[in-house]
């Protein structure tokens, strides 16, 4: 593509100020932007980016099939919400117009195991109108592909184990509340951890009616195994509550977590799979207490054994680099709803983005 890759972000909070800003290290341009916040719409985007006034104004999400049928993007970046029903507007929006979308609802990651019918859905919309839409993130590499490049060196695989900590602060809200944070412990058994204290039939049921709350991991665990060539026959979940023994205030809740009370999760998704390979992987995500922090582990079992650790992970940076450097994968891939395990491996993007679309 000779001109600039032409981008619209839909969703302007924290993520937001990362992906705008790399969209133009990157050589490529904003052209719309959408939010839902009162307090950001009317805005240049600059102002929010932290630099000099851009020219785009953050106009209000109700809005945005105009501006996205007037501005005509290449792609759009959607950073807003965790699972894929609360993107299902922007992402079908897109999947209409034929505009290819890019999403960092970390369900998205891999949703055809958690939500598959509103998946198909999107697939099927996206193939009419012949764009793409897909999930990516931090996970992309540090939960996947750093890990598929390691089984490459392993002569036997035993077990895959992993546990990614990080902090919900820098997600926004929306994360926060999803990972049971500020809660007490029985709403926290209400309204999280019950969830997955049923069969694997009542919860095939839930899945299949679009009501399933997977935690980061489920989808992971898919993407994994879809990636390795593995066929899982299994698989459970469990939430746990994270806790500290003195108050901690968060910023993002705009509230003080009480000593005792949930200051987020741990979920830890457990896949067997039909070749004797296991996957067991646990996020944790909560209010960070001093002294903490990010932390990415994996373990490949066989022979050889090969642990690797990344230690304070710039997570939110990683992962809006690697929303921006996945642009022209998107945009040269297949129509349909894609996972990124069917775009191949990610590569840096050391020339402007345009030059790497076909």
């Amino acid at each position: 593509m000779e001109r600039k890759l032409k981008v619209f972000q839909y969703g302007t909070g924290k993520m937001s100020v990362y992906t705008m800003r790399y969209v133009y290290e990157k050589g490529a341009e904003i052209v719309g932007a959408v939010d839902v916040n009162p307090a950001v719409i009317g805005k240049d985007i600059g102002e929010i980016m932290g630099t000099e006034k851009k020219g785009i104004i953050v106009s209000d999400a109700k809005n945005a099939k105009t501006i996205l049928q007037e501005s005509k993007p290449d792609i759009a970046i959607v950073t807003t919400m965790s699972l894929l029903n609360d993107v299902e507007e922007p992402l079908m929006l897109c999947a209409e117009l034929g505009i290819n979308a890019i999403t960092t609802c970390e369900e998205a990651f891999f949703p055809m195991n958690s939500n598959p019918n509103l998946t198909k859905k999107l697939d099927e919309l996206a193939k009419k109108n012949g764009c793409t839409i897909t999930g990516s993130g931090y996970q992309d590499i540090y939960w996947g592909q750093l890990i598929t490049s390691i089984t490459g060196s392993t002569q036997k695989i035993t077990k895959i184990k992993g546990s990614s900590s990080y902090n919900v602060e820098d997600y926004g809200i929306a994360l926060a509340k999803a990972h049971g944070a500020g809660l007490n412990m029985a709403d926290f058994d209400k309204q999280i951890a019950s969830a997955d204290k049923i069969s694997n039939e009542e919860r095939q049921k839930v899945i299949e009616s679009g009501e399933y709350l997977p935690s980061y991991m489920w989808n992971v665990n898919g993407w994994l195994a879809e990636k390795l060539g593995l066929t899982i026959t299994s698989q459970t979940q469990k939430c746990v509550p994270q806790t500290h023994s003195e108050d901690i205030f968060s910023s993002t809740l705009d509230m003080t977590v009480k000593a005792g009370d949930a200051t987020g999760m741990s979920a830890v998704v457990t896949s067997q799979t039909q070749e004797g390979i296991t996957i067991e992987s646990e996020c944790i995500g909560k209010v960070y207490a001093p002294n903490e922090f990010d932390k990415n582990i994996w373990t490949v079992e066989g022979e050889p054994t090969t642990t690797i650790v990344v230690e304070k992970p710039a997570t939110v940076e990683l992962t809006c680099a690697t929303i921006v450097n996945r642009l022209p994968d998107v945009i040269n891939s297949e129509a349909g709803y894609v996972p990124t395990d069917r775009m191949g491996d990610l590569q840096a993007r050391l020339n402007p983005l345009n030059e790497y679309v076909k």
